[in-house]
C-alpha cells in the first residue's frame, strides 16, 4: 500500500524534519515519537484515511513503524 506508506511518512517528516529512518523502523525506539505524538498518528490516520481505529487496535504495536500503520489502514479498509 505505497499510497499510505508515503502519506504517514511524509506526515511523520513534517513533524521531524531530517530525522531518516526505514519505513520498517520503530519511531519510538528510535526516539522520534512520543507517546504524545502516538495520539496524534492516530488522529492522523483516522482522519486521512477516513476510518476509525477500534479500540482494540489502539495498541503502540500498530504504531511504531510506517509499515505498522499501512497495514492497520490496509486491515480497516478490508474491514469495512
Amino acid at each position: 500500500m505505497p499510497h499510505a506508506r508515503t502519506a504517514i511518512r511524509q506526515f511523520i517528516l513534517s513533524r521531524f524534519p531530517g530525522v531518516t529512518f526505514d519505513d520498517g523502523e520503530d519511531i519510538f525506539g528510535l526516539g522520534v515519537a512520543t507517546s504524545l505524538f502516538a495520539m496524534e498518528l492516530v488522529m492522523f490516520v483516522e482522519q486521512h484515511f477516513a476510518l476509525q481505529v477500534p479500540n482494540e487496535d489502539l495498541e503502540l504495536a500498530n504504531f511504531r513503524s510506517v509499515d505498522a500503520m499501512a497495514e492497520l489502514v490496509q486491515r480497516q479498509r478490508a474491514a469495512a
